[in-house]
């Protein structure tokens, strides 16, 4: 049994028997969190890239839990240079083996820079295999037709941006949605600010009209269990 927690934004918190996996922990700053950064748990934080709404809190959680960070070369090559020990690289189309699951970084087309201007290296999605599970967090993107071939795995659960602007938008991600063919869509990175208002409802409807996935929609702090 996996617990999903979403935090708003991007932030989601898969919890499993044998781990607790905190994604694009983006509190601090962020209007819609439901829960501060020095009150979440985590045994490993997997950061998509640099963007200071993504990255987030990610120094300051696995300081204070030491929590193991996963993200690309040059991110944690920069994690490891603001303190952190427990960091894992990884990059575009590479997969490791936890003790808890599989990570495999897929492809994202969005930005990277680092707060400090650096370079934070290729932006990415997450596949995570957990519990005989399949999660694909999609992280910031654009649509991109290679969608296909990650549907191809057998999604339980899309974790998908419909905001519009920096993401994908509403008709993209539908798009996406019929690309993935995934079990169940949760959609994400929509509301935190004016720029990204969407109504989820709306393509909530839209997507179970077109097709045979559920859409999930939580307000910040809610779970699903998969």
């Amino acid at each position: 049994m996996l617990k999903l927690t979403w935090y708003s934004h991007a932030c989601i918190l898969v919890e499993s028997p044998k781990a607790r996996i905190l994604v694009d922990p983006f509190l601090s700053d962020n209007p819609l969190a439901p829960v501060k950064a020095d009150e979440v748990a985590a045994d490993f934080v997997l950061v998509s890239h640099g963007h200071g709404d993504h990255l987030g809190d990610t120094v300051s959680i696995a300081k204070r839990t030491g929590a193991t960070v996963i993200s690309n070369f040059e991110i944690a090559t920069w994690l490891q240079n603001q303190g952190l020990e427990n960091v894992h690289p990884q990059h575009i189309g590479g997969g490791f083996d936890y003790p808890w699951g599989r990570v495999k970084l897929t492809i994202a087309h969005h930005g990277s820079a680092l707060p400090d201007g650096s370079y934070g290296g290729n932006p990415c999605g997450f596949l995570l295999y957990l519990e005989g599970r399949k999660i694909y967090h999609a992280c910031d993107t654009g649509l991109f037709y290679d969608m296909h071939l990650i549907g191809q795995e057998g999604i339980d659960l899309a974790i998908l941006p419909i905001g519009d602007n920096f993401t994908m938008g509403p008709d993209d991600a539908l798009r996406a949605v019929q690309l993935i063919a995934p079990k169940k869509v949760l959609p994400i990175h929509y509301n935190t600010f004016d720029v990204i208002a969407q109504d989820p409802l709306a393509w909530k409807s839209r997507v179970e009209g077109d097709t045979d996935t559920e859409v999930v929609i939580l307000e910040p702090g809610q779970q699903i269990e998969l």
